[in-house]
């Protein structure tokens, strides 16, 4: 799994530093908005909720700007009120399992344009149930490793909830049932420790082994173009590459 939850921390890296940070301030909010409509505002209620803000927290996303999205979905807007979410399962370069979570106002066109997406990138859009059965709905916290023994980590953790902790290069990877996510992460600030990120992900059962780097740079070209995609919110892929051939194609 270390090839691939490095790219989980190469992709927050990327997002965090992005140039674009107001267009990923926006899919944030539109996460939101909608969940806020969906199942109410108030976070403790409303589990969709709670993970679209840890996400925008992880993202250093000012809280103005959550309270306000928040608000948007509470009220009777009507851009909230176009979007659907709306779920893609494909495959990519040597048979790797990709799903492409969005929020469209237009299904039609985001389905024209993540099969193009695919096929443009050595992949093809399968049909709905393809691949989600080899992925399953995690809490996954990143926790900065420096000066951090790993078995108090874990026992902050547990203490939180959490199910598992790793040590990952130079993080740890706490992983959670959905529920105890917002549980997880304040029990860890509460211990001290620096918090990377906190966020609902799909985590892979099985994964692939990438090896070479021309799949390998394939493979990430693919996940980089999907998430361009202004209604795509999230991709999820059970690659697994080796560390430094990651890092050689994603910089």
């Amino acid at each position: 799994m270390s090839g691939h939850s490095k790219w989980s921390s190469i992709k927050h890296k990327k997002g965090a530093a992005d140039a674009k940070r107001g267009k990923l301030f926006s899919k944030l909010s539109r996460a939101i908005i909608v969940a806020a409509r969906e199942g109410g505002p108030d976070p403790a209620g409303n589990l969709a909720l709670q993970n679209a803000v840890e996400k925008a927290r992880s993202f250093s996303m000012p809280k103005d700007n959550i309270e306000r999205a928040i608000a948007r979905g509470a009220g009777t807007d009507s851009d909230a009120a176009a979007y659907e979410t709306v779920v893609y399962e494909g495959y990519g370069p040597s048979g790797v399992a990709v799903m492409v979570e969005a929020l469209t106002d237009n299904r039609n066109r985001t389905a024209s344009e993540v099969r193009h997406v695919f096929s443009k990138n050595d992949g093809n859009l399968g049909t709905s149930g393809a691949v989600a059965w080899l992925f399953e709905r995690k809490g996954i916290v990143l926790v900065a490793s420096d000066a951090a023994e790993e078995d108090e980590v874990m026992l902050a953790a547990v203490e939180g909830g959490a199910e598992d902790v790793e040590q990952e290069g130079s993080t740890y990877r706490v992983t959670a049932a959905l529920e105890h996510l917002t549980a997880v992460r304040e029990a860890l600030e509460a211990a001290g420790f620096s918090v990377e990120s906190a966020e609902a992900t799909m985590v892979p059962k099985t994964t692939v082994q990438v090896a070479d780097q021309a799949t390998a740079k394939k493979i990430v070209r693919l996940m980089d173009a999907l998430e361009e995609n202004d209604d795509v919110q999230d991709v999820y892929a059970n690659f697994d590459i080796p560390e430094q051939v990651l890092e050689a194609v994603a910089g």
